[in-house]
């Protein structure tokens, strides 16, 4: 069964750091583009982060540049979002997804999608 399994959310402080995890049950995991979103209810779910299947390209939303870092082991089918210098607008459901999309940015660019793990932050 396919599957993406995110874990490592939490409630922090701002200024916090948080590292998600996303272990995918893919066959080929290592020829999927992945990615992180998020989504706060009541609004649209936003790109994040992705990741290309070899890391050559790494690509971030302005509101994460500088302070989210993107990385994949292939060899254990995971990816990680490390997420530093939290602030309380960062507070949303985070989701892992996999796609064939180089780069892409767009839900529709990703097809296989986790349920998502809670990341709280208070000021």
């Amino acid at each position: 069964q396919v599957q993406l399994v995110e874990s490592g959310g939490g409630l922090v402080q701002a200024g916090a750091s948080l590292r998600l995890s996303c272990a995918a049950s893919l066959r080929d995991f290592s020829t999927y583009a992945m990615g992180w979103f998020r989504q706060v209810p009541g609004n649209e779910r936003e790109f994040v982060a992705g990741i290309s299947w070899n890391r050559a390209n790494l690509h971030y939303a302005d509101s994460a540049e500088g302070r989210f870092t993107i990385s994949r082991d292939n060899a254990e089918n995971t990816v990680y979002l490390q997420m530093d210098s939290l602030k309380s607008e960062d507070t949303a459901v985070y989701y892992c997804a996999a796609g064939v999309v180089a780069g892409g940015r767009r839900i529709n660019d990703y097809h296989i999608w986790g349920q998502g793990t809670q990341v709280t932050v208070s000021s």
